[in-house]
């Protein structure tokens, strides 16, 4: 159906440039993008994911990138209907996601590929 590639978690920070450069400077990331309200590091195959911390702070999440978001949605989007889901679409920053939040918890989970040009 798919293959899941990464699993990145998403930090909300209240200063996207002080959370940054801790994983600059100390960890050794370097900067796949970067704005004011959202930045994407990455070290060897791994990446971390910084969003501007607002009213849910408490809130965790997870960047699961595949290979074929649009086969995955069509095999599970009958097995969801009851959940909160976002259909894939298209984001300006080359990815194609779909957003489901996970059962029981307060955890939203950001599915995505991206998009070919």
């Amino acid at each position: 159906m798919y293959k899941a590639l990464f699993l990145s978690p998403m930090i909300p920070s209240f200063h996207i440039g002080e959370t940054s450069d801790f994983f600059k400077s100390i960890l050794g990331f370097s900067s796949v993008i970067h704005t004011d309200a959202y930045a994407v590091y990455q070290k060897d195959n791994l990446t971390i994911h910084l969003l501007r911390a607002g009213e849910n702070i408490g809130e965790m999440e997870f960047y699961l990138e595949v290979d074929n978001v649009d086969a995955l949605w069509t095999a599970i989007k009958d097995k969801i209907n009851h959940l909160k889901v976002k259909e894939p679409f298209d984001r300006d920053y080359g990815m194609r996601e779909m957003h489901i939040v996970i059962p029981k918890t307060n955890t939203l989970l950001f599915i995505g590929q991206a998009i070919k040009s």
